[in-house]
């Protein structure tokens, strides 16, 4: 990223590249990626690369369906994701801790075993530390609470309160801490207050170890592209704390909810039943929640994917219940107030706008006026009859922009090859003058996303490996067991492959200087 002066508007992308890896599925010997030396190792392979970018998906701790998009809070940190060898060499855990360790699938992970096994070893670390051990880390510890107390203290509440609700959702809680009762959360509190401290406690060392990673990359000369999903989930801290901000009823049930209305992933849409906001009431106070959500992903990352850019414009609202998103309506929102709060607030905005599905000329307006890069997928400039109008074709990219072969939403590169229609595959032959096989198709694709004008090119690590379908991150509108849980194996991330991407990189001047 091109450094920003006082008198810039807006940030600039420098011609470079990047790879896409949720570190979720980096490997590792406790089922699933973790902040450790695995996540340092990938880091090394991207330097080596030629890389300048580590994309990852949302952070937050996920719940029901494990999507990194349907997080607990806006704000706080995932717990699977801590190195728990870390913990071991600060000790906080010892080698009798790990003696009842589960055998893990190499490959996928177990969010439900993760769930149980790695939260007894994440409440042994804590119990360590309340006993003495690493006194080092106590003032640090203070530290970090006192810092983040503005999401911290709801957070670590909501999540004891949710525990001792059996696991409800906050609308379902007693109505006197549904409803933020101020003598109820105060007894709760106390009641709680061990559990709460112990969730305060792993959100330390997740920003810890976060923090740590961070530091690595950097002196490797690699930045971190983060991700903000536009909604908050349902049940999250967020709309719990925040219910004024959000189209809730008396008993917290959202009157809409929000989705997409029928596109290329689904034909009957996608409810995603997050909670919408009620713009006019979060202008009230200019914006104060989205200045401390963006300052919040500012401190964990360098540039800031936002998911569903086109909900700033305006957002397919779905009445609650429905079984469906296709009996929805575009509502406008308030983006162009909010960002321009937000930068008035913090200053220039890294911001990439995840611009894909129904875009009409207000999203557009708002992408340009604050001149924030779109971006564009590969897999999709070949569909269509007359696809030379296709706007993804690599000679109808803009320089502003973010190229992908594909995202995490996508089958992989190699997959879409297989499974594409014969009029995208003729479409591909027409445009390339090629007739690639299976095996030199995705290497073909990459080198499109390389050499045309946008200036970041960002590819899925599946791709770099050339893998199938089977490797796939996401298949939108599912609840598949095989969604969000792809891991590489150690030996996969070769020497030749680094080099490989190096020699891409620098023939399409993408060193990112």
């Amino acid at each position: 990223m091109t450094p920003s002066t006082p008198t810039q508007s807006h940030f600039t992308l420098s011609r470079s590249s990047g790879v896409l890896l949720h570190p979720t599925s980096l490997p590792g010997p406790y089922g699933i990626g973790e902040l450790g030396f695995y996540a340092r190792n990938f880091i090394d392979w991207l330097a080596d690369a030629g890389q300048k970018y580590w994309q990852v998906m949302p952070l937050g701790p996920t719940g029901y369906g494990d999507s990194p998009y349907q997080a607990f809070s806006a704000f706080a940190g995932n717990p699977y994701l801590i190195d728990l060898a870390t913990l071991r060499h600060e000790g906080l855990l010892h080698e009798t801790d790990f003696a009842a360790t589960p055998v893990f699938a190499p490959a996928r992970v177990d969010f439900g075993l993760q769930y149980i096994w790695r939260n007894q070893m994440l409440e042994r670390a804590y119990i360590s530390f309340v006993g003495g051990s690493a006194e080092h880390l106590t003032p640090d510890f203070e530290a970090f609470k006192a810092e983040e107390a503005a999401w911290l203290d709801d957070y670590a509440l909501f999540t004891a309160l949710k525990a001792a609700h059996g696991g409800l959702p906050w609308n379902a809680w007693q109505p006197a801490v549904r409803d933020r009762q101020p003598e109820a959360l105060e007894l709760a509190q106390s009641d709680l207050n061990v559990t709460i401290e112990r969730t305060k406690f792993i959100q330390f060392l997740f920003f810890r170890q976060w923090n740590a990673i961070r530091a690595y990359a950097r002196e490797r000369g690699i930045e971190v592209i983060g991700d903000i999903p536009i909604f908050v989930a349902m049940d999250s801290s967020d709309a719990w704390a925040n219910r004024d901000q959000f189209y809730f009823d008396e008993q917290g049930q959202p009157s809409v909810v929000a989705g997409v209305p029928p596109d290329y992933f689904s034909e009957t849409g996608q409810l995603w039943g997050n909670p919408l906001y009620d713009w006019k009431a979060m202008q009230k106070d200019n914006f104060a929640w989205w200045v401390e959500r963006f300052k919040g992903s500012l401190k964990l990352f360098d540039l800031i994917r936002i998911d569903h850019f086109r909900g700033f414009a305006a957002s397919w609202e779905i009445p609650f219940p429905a079984d469906t998103a296709m009996h929805g309506r575009w509502v406008p929102a308030l983006g162009h107030e909010m960002f321009q709060a937000v930068r008035d607030a913090l200053g220039v905005l890294p911001i990439i706008a995840e611009d894909l599905g129904v875009i009409t000329p207000d999203v557009e307006k708002l992408r340009d006026d604050f001149e924030f890069p779109g971006m564009a997928v590969l897999q999709f400039a070949f569909g269509g009859g007359d696809f030379a109008v296709n706007d993804f074709l690599p000679h109808n990219l803009r320089e502003n922009q973010v190229v992908y072969t594909g995202t995490h939403d996508n089958d992989t590169t190699r997959g879409w090859w297989v499974h594409a229609e014969e009029q995208e595959k003729h479409n591909f032959r027409v445009y390339t003058s090629s007739d690639p096989s299976e095996a030199s198709f995705v290497p073909q694709m990459m080198r499109l996303a390389f050499e045309s004008r946008a200036n970041l090119a960002v590819v899925p690590l599946q791709d770099v490996f050339n893998l199938g379908t089977d490797d796939r991150m996401n298949l939108p509108g599912t609840t598949g067991d095989h969604n969000w849980t792809w891991r590489y194996h150690a030996g996969d991330l070769r020497p030749d492959m680094a080099s490989s991407l190096r020699a891409l990189t620098e023939e399409t001047g993408r060193q990112g200087n």
